[in-house]
């Protein structure tokens, strides 16, 4: 088992730069690649990024490419992404999770499992 806990999420201008982060408990932190999704309100669930377990690759969806960065500290047993150039169309719940089933990462949601509770951003037009 492992617990995430998601933080940084807020309201912030368009053209503006949040970072978020997601602290893991639990199960060895570093034996997972991990991921970002995203929920606005009456959409599913959609990719935004994901890191290996080494942190050695990273992917991400079209819509955030150049603008967003996942990264994580295996020390520290946390995951970030930083976002910058921020749009009010990225105004979402962000989760991070961790991929069950391929060390290297996938943008699949059913790969992932170990949710955490999500953090909102607003961003204002």
């Amino acid at each position: 088992q492992v617990q995430l806990v998601e933080s940084g999420g807020g309201l912030v201008q368009a053209g503006g730069s949040l970072r978020l982060s997601c602290a893991a408990s639990g199960r060895t932190f570093s034996a997972y690649a991990m991921g970002w999704f995203r929920q606005a309100p009456g959409k599913e669930h959609e990719f935004v990024a994901a890191i290996s377990w080494s942190g050695g690759t990273t992917y991400y969806t079209d819509f955030v490419k150049g603008r967003f960065t996942i990264s994580r500290d295996n020390a520290k047993n946390t995951m970030y992404l930083q976002m910058n150039s921020l749009k009010p169309e990225d105004t979402a719940v962000y989760y991070c999770a961790a991929n069950l089933r391929n060390f290297g990462g996938s943008s699949y949601y059913d790969d992932y499992g170990y949710w955490g509770q999500g953090t909102q951003v607003t961003v204002s037009s």
